[in-house]
């Protein structure tokens, strides 16, 4: 898939990464089908990210029926030394939490 339908260019702030994680920490049981078409990744990529992931502790699969279930692990580091020191913890809360929403004061 091309970043075409992205505003503003082709470029983003998280990776595709970041944003798969997000996506299973957002409904453990998603397809991943389903989280391809919310990142704008093929399902074949997002197959590539949750196993490299799970490789490196970030996440686990369960198998649940004929579903898996995904668990991130909140207290997995940062890889890179720019973000040594911090957990995933934070991550999540801030993408995974309902957003503040952004009111215009009304003027009588």
């Amino acid at each position: 898939m091309r970043a075409e339908g992205l505003p503003g260019g082709s470029w983003t702030f998280l990776t595709s990464h970041a944003r798969v994680l997000l996506a299973l920490s957002r409904d453990p049981e998603v397809r991943l089908r389903e989280v391809a078409e919310t990142c704008l990744l093929t399902e074949r990529t997002v197959q590539a990210i949750v196993a490299d992931l799970e490789q490196e502790g970030y996440l686990t699969r369960v198998r649940r029926g004929r579903r898996n279930h995904y668990r991130i692990s909140p207290g997995a580091q940062f890889r890179h030394p720019a973000e040594a020191g911090r957990d995933l913890a934070g991550l999540l809360a801030l993408f995974t939490d309902d957003p503040p929403t952004t009111r215009t004061p009304q003027r009588n």
